[in-house]
């Protein structure tokens, strides 16, 4: 995928149960309508009225022929219509991004064992008070 829609959303966080079933909806929505869902992430710790939604496409003419499809599909509609009514999103942000090359879903490096069993050793001798952290 070459661009990402970023969505900010700010919602009520007394609707935020409410708020993730129109993400869980949208999950099976957008695939459907021609957009590659990252995924829709909710409040968990600080800011407690911030939600995202991620979605990818390869240029911006196919999001734009997925917001046609998007508009025309019935359970969308629904959908929208149920988050306004609700009154779950409050404000509505859309940015298009672009991925650095090689910095995307790199899991950690583990480390050795040996910088385990040092690192496990100078936390208890902090702990007891023989090395000043």
């Amino acid at each position: 995928m070459k661009i990402t829609c970023v969505i900010r959303y700010q919602i009520d966080p007394f609707k935020r149960d409410t708020f993730r079933k129109y993400a869980e909806n949208r999950g099976h929505i957008i695939p459907r309508c021609g957009g590659h869902l990252v995924g829709y992430f909710l409040p968990y710790e600080g800011t407690n009225d911030v939600a995202w939604g991620l979605i990818a496409f390869n240029s911006l003419s196919d999001y734009e022929a997925y917001r046609v499809r998007l508009k025309a599909d019935p359970e969308a509609r629904q959908n929208f219509e149920m988050a306004q009514s609700r009154r779950l999103i409050l404000r509505e942000e859309r940015n298009f991004v672009q991925l650095a090359d090689g910095t995307f879903n790199l899991p950690p490096i583990p480390r050795p064992a040996e910088a385990r069993f040092k690192l496990r050793r100078h936390l208890k001798m902090c702990k007891i008070g023989r090395i000043a952290s």
